[in-house]
Formats: C-alpha cells, structure tokens, sequence
C-alpha cells in the first residue's frame, strides 16, 4: 500500500473523477452506479502501489479499470437481481437530459464503448483498440457502425450543440 500525501489524493480526484463518472454512467446508465465505480477506481489508483510511464499511461490504466468494473457491476447486477415488486420506490435524481447521450447509452457495448472514448474523451482509434485490446480495424468499423446507428437513433439529423 502506497502513501500519498494530500495534494497528490486532491490531484487524481480531480483528474480523474470526472473521466469515470462519464464512462461510468455510459456503461451503466445509473449516476448512483457511476460513483460507485468512481468511488472502487480511485480507491484503487490511491492505495495500490502502481507506478506508470507517463500520465497517458495513467489516464489509460484509470479508463481500462472502469470499464473492467462496469462490467463487473454489470454481471453483478445479473446474479443479484429481484423481481421489481420486491423493490422499494425511491426516486433518484437525473442526470441532465440529453438526446444525444442517451442515443449513446443506447448503443451497443461495443460501439458505445468506442463512441464515448473517441468523442467523449478524445482518444485516437490506436488508443482505443490498445485500451480495449481491439485492432485499430474492429474500432474503426465500431466507431463508423456506431455513428450509422446515432444517425438512425437521431432520426437522421445531424447534433447541433447549444
């Protein structure tokens, strides 16, 4: 177990707790889920005694953890689940809406996966299929199948943000 001082703690929450609330919540679709991973990740980027090349070698150990536990909660949630009736109603809060989010979050895993880190977070197609041990070829045909099906989702229109 490493030591950090507190500066160094206060630097990885900042850097990172966005990244893997985004990803989170891509993958899972809950805000409560997606601090839950934040929560697990920086945990682990705190207290393990790891050290990286680079800060993109840490960006990418931080990206390739979340989604490890994403779906990790996901088969997870499989094996835990009960019938709907036996949960109780709590409203949770929502994140902001966002048509083309939830086209997004409506993709499947893989061109999901590949849409977020492209566009959300800005990796190359090299990156992605390093950190998602893909060929640059398979994250390219996710990101092009993947775009075809935000159009479809979108109804044809092209995103204008505000």
């Amino acid at each position: 177990m490493r030591e950090l001082d507190a500066r160094e703690a206060e630097r990885l929450v900042n850097a990172y707790s966005d990244l893997i609330l985004r990803l989170s919540y891509t993958w899972l679709k809950s805000a409560q889920d997606g601090e839950d991973i934040c929560q697990t990740v920086l945990m682990k980027l705190l207290t393990e005694d790891r050290t990286f090349d680079s800060p993109e070698h840490e960006r990418a150990w931080v990206v390739r953890t979340a989604i490890n536990a994403c779906k990790d909660e996901l088969r997870a949630f499989r094996r835990r689940a009960v019938p709907l009736e036996a949960v109780p109603e709590a409203p949770a809060p929502e994140p902001p809406r966002s048509d083309v989010l939830e086209a997004v979050t409506a993709l499947p895993g893989k061109y999901r996966e590949a849409i977020y880190l492209f566009y959300y977070e800005g990796y190359s197609i090299g990156e992605i299929a390093a950190l998602t041990r893909r060929s640059e070829a398979a994250v390219s045909a996710h990101l092009s199948r993947g775009r075809k099906k935000l159009r479809e989702l979108l109804g044809g229109r092209k995103y204008e943000p505000n």
